[in-house]
Parts: structure tokens; C-alpha cells; sequence
């Protein structure tokens, strides 16, 4: 029998709504900061697979969560087509060379570099009871080639979107190579375990309309349609933070099973808009968990009663905070377990 968050990506509207946290593992835990302590940088630990695969489990051995996310970077991906990548203390990842700065032709792929990863799923795989959906997950193409082109983080992309405008053939063909990769790497978690995954497009928010179609919609549908014909029925969750009002036509144009919504999208006008029936996940504000207190029992109840008409996934609109006290998480289980749908 699948898990509860199984069943609902594929279309049950349980009384009861399943439960996962965006980077639910991770820096909020002591027992994560105690390993990373140990093995040292994020990404030893990423490439360490036993490790990743223990950092995987421990939020479902504290709280019993009913989703297990692979702990991993959406920038595996850039790392596997050749970029050096580095994750600096206090500043964030770094890629080099530059897609701006060298041809991609000229990047020597390492797709060994993904072994690692397979490997990790695998290992959480046997360590998860059958009522526990395990999924993996990669960054969209577009918030990958954010990365890839200006080799960090930015605040509003401009330099990957000015290429994009100036270049598009050049910017295509950067695009086209990562749905290569992106559709191989998903691939490779479902054989190696994960039950469904998710397309993290982080920046999606940055793009105006037209050109949300060419570089977010576009190539999400072409990964969706692939990773379909190799693995019917696995489920796709699309999660395009940022997408505002583009995001019902995310919905229908991509083919994506599972939408997940941000916390900038008020949930009631998601439910009106989106496909009659199609799973939803989110989108309680991160900062409400870390809040605490009754404003966080009320805003979860808000999510859980605006999608009480579809199959819902409950979760946050982003990820969780690295200093959310853990006692809220415990406090937000209680409100979401004890809700019904009517």
C-alpha cells in the first residue's frame, strides 16, 4: 500500500492531509549540526552516502513526518556537467568557471559525481517503513542556470536574464543540457528508490511572462514528458516559487502531477484557480513556524481549510529556518494531524 503522501500525489483527498517540511532536515536539528560537525563541509556530507542518507531519516525518526526528502543540492546537477563547486562558509555555493566566463563545450562532465546520490536514496529506501514516501528531487532548469551562468546567487538574476535577452540561442542551448542531465539524475533517484520528485525552480519569480514560458514552462514539460515515458506513474511535483498569477498556467502547460505553492500565494485564490482536482502542496510562511504560538495554529488551519476541497500535501511555502525551535514543528504536527477534512 502507498504512503499517505503517495496516495495524495496521485489524486486521493484524504481526511487526513500528509505532512512533509521543506528542508526538513537540516540546520534547526542538533543531531544534523553534530554530523556535519563531524564529516566537516556540506558538501563532504552530501557526497558522504551513508551520512546523507542518516541525515534523511532523522526527521522522520523525531517527528514521524510522513514524506523522507533526499538530503542533497539542486547544484549536483551543474557539478555533474563539469563546474567546480564550492559551498563557502557564510557566503553561500560558488560555480566556476563561469558560464559567462567559458563555452560549455569546454566543461569535462562528471557524471560519476552522481553515484553518490543514488547511492543515498537507496540506503534511505531500506531504512524507511512502507507508510513513509521518499522523495527525491533537482533544481529546475532555470534556477540552475542562474547558477551556472553568474556562478552564485544573486538577487535578481539580472545577469542570466540579460543573457538570455541578448543570447537566446546560447541560453537554449545552457537549458537543453541541463534537461539532459536533470532527466537522467531523476531517472536515476526513481530506479534507485525515490517514490516521486520535485522540480525546484527557486528564481522562477524573476521573469517576466513571456519569457516564464520559454525558460520555466518549456523545459519543466520536456522533463515532466521524459521521466513519464521511462517511469509511468511516478509522480511530479512542480514547485515555481515566485510564479504569482503565472502559476496556474505552470499547472496546465507543464504536465507536472503535484503544484506546490509559496507562501506569497494566498491559498484560497490557489484553490479557485488551479486544475479542479489537482494535488496541491504548501504553503504555510516558513516564518509562522518560526513564530510560534497561536498566529501559527491559525495559519495552518487557513491552509488546511482553503485546500479542503483537493488532495493536499501540507507543507511550507519555502524552507524551514535554521533556528525554528523544534517545539513548534511538534506543535504544527499536532494541528495538521488533528485536523479532518469535512
Amino acid at each position: 500500500m502507498p504512503g499517505p503522501i503517495l496516495d495524495t500525489l496521485l489524486g486521493a483527498d484524504l481526511a487526513q492531509r500528509p505532512v512533509w517540511l521543506m528542508r526538513q532536515a537540516g540546520r534547526y536539528l542538533p543531531e544534523y549540526r553534530a554530523l556535519r560537525s563531524e564529516k566537516g563541509g556540506f558538501l563532504e556530507l552530501v557526497y558522504d552516502a551513508p551520512a546523507a542518507a542518516e541525515v534523511t531519516v532523522q526527521p522522520i525518526r523525531r517527528f514521524g513526518f510522513d514524506g523522507a526528502i533526499l538530503f542533497s543540492d539542486i547544484l549536483i546537477v551543474p557539478h555533474a556537467m563539469g563546474q567546480t563547486l564550492e559551498f563557502l562558509v557564510g557566503e553561500g555555493p560558488r560555480l566556476s568557471p563561469r558560464v559567462l566566463d567559458s563555452a560549455l563545450s569546454a566543461f569535462q562532465g562528471a557524471p560519476e559525481r552522481l553515484s553518490a546520490i543514488y547511492e543515498t536514496v537507496s540506503l534511505v529506501r531500506g531504512q524507511l517503513g512502507p507508510q513513509t514516501t521518499l522523495l527525491g528531487f533537482a533544481g529546475s532548469p532555470w534556477t540552475v542556470a542562474t547558477y551556472m551562468v553568474a556562478g552564485e546567487g544573486s538577487r535578481d538574476q539580472h545577469e542570466t536574464r540579460a543573457l538570455a535577452y541578448r543570447d537566446p540561442g546560447a541560453f537554449l542551448a545552457i537549458i537543453d543540457a541541463i534537461v539532459a542531465v536533470t532527466v537522467e539524475y531523476l531517472s536515476g533517484q526513481i530506479s534507485a528508490g525515490a517514490e516521486a520528485v520535485q522540480l525546484f525552480d527557486s528564481w522562477s519569480g524573476s521573469l517576466a511572462p513571456r519569457e516564464f514560458e520559454r525558460w520555466v514552462i518549456a523545459p519543466t514539460a520536456r522533463i515532466v514528458t521524459a521521466l513519464a515515458q521511462r517511469h509511468p506513474g511516478v509522480p511530479v511535483i512542480g514547485f515555481p516559487k515566485g510564479a504569482g498569477e503565472k502559476l496556474p498556467a505552470y499547472a496546465r502547460e507543464t504536465g507536472v502531477g503535484a503544484i506546490g505553492v509559496d507562501e506569497t500565494i494566498d491559498p484560497v485564490w490557489a484553490d479557485k484557480e488551479l486544475p479542479g482536482g489537482m494535488p496541491v502542496q504548501g504553503n504555510l510562511d516558513p516564518l509562522l513556524l518560526m513564530a510560534g504560538g497561536d498566529a501559527l495554529d491559525l495559519g495552518a488551519r487557513a491552509v488546511l481549510d482553503a485546500f479542503a476541497g483537493r488532495p493536499h500535501v501540507f507543507n511550507l511555502g519555502h524552507g524551514i529556518g535554521q533556528f525554528t525551535p523544534i517545539a513548534h514543528v511538534e506543535r504544527l504536527l499536532q494541528v495538521v494531524r488533528g485536523w479532518r477534512a469535512r
